[in-house]
């Protein structure tokens, strides 16, 4: 199947599937004459496992990890289980930023109990006084943006079509 079978049938965009490849979570594919790449039903399970994990928030060096086991099933998957639990305590830490940014909110909210003219609005007032001030994002744990932890290793990962929500 080409490229565009295999977007359909994982609901992955083409560009993600080229992402993938070059961050080799996928194999690279034999190509036709035509020099279309053709992919197979292990492609579609592997693309399947990835958009998964991404769908649990995994990092792609947390992927390459558990792939790295799935391609060695004899291997013990203590490793896996480590992976697991810190993954565990970055998602506690984020619904703990999560709340913390939620309360934040409901304090914002507070200031502007009523509609009115927008240069009386405490929202607005406070939100501009908070970035004249310096004020920074709530990021408490180092690297963290958005629903993503730090990665394991320090490597910049590029901001690819990756970063889209499977």
């Amino acid at each position: 199947m080409k490229i565009g079978e295999l977007a359909r049938l994982t609901q992955t965009q083409a560009e993600t599937i080229r992402y993938y490849e070059r961050e080799g979570l996928l194999p690279q594919t034999a190509r036709t004459e035509g020099n279309y790449r053709i992919y197979g039903t292990a492609h579609v399970e592997r693309l399947s496992f990835i958009r998964h994990c991404r769908s649990l928030d995994m990092t792609l060096d947390e992927i390459r990890l558990l792939l790295r086991f799935k391609d060695a099933p004899g291997e013990n998957c203590g490793q896996v289980n480590q992976l697991l639990d810190e993954h565990i305590g970055h998602v506690a830490q984020r619904i703990r930023e999560l709340r913390q940014l939620e309360r934040h909110l409901q304090d914002l909210r507070q200031l502007c109990r009523e509609a009115q003219d927008a240069a009386q609005c405490g929202i607005l007032n406070e939100l501009t006084h908070a970035a004249l001030a310096g004020g920074e994002p709530a990021r408490t744990v180092e690297g963290h943006v958005h629903g993503a932890h730090a990665p394991r290793r320090r490597k910049a990962q590029p901001a690819g079509p990756d970063r889209q929500r499977p």
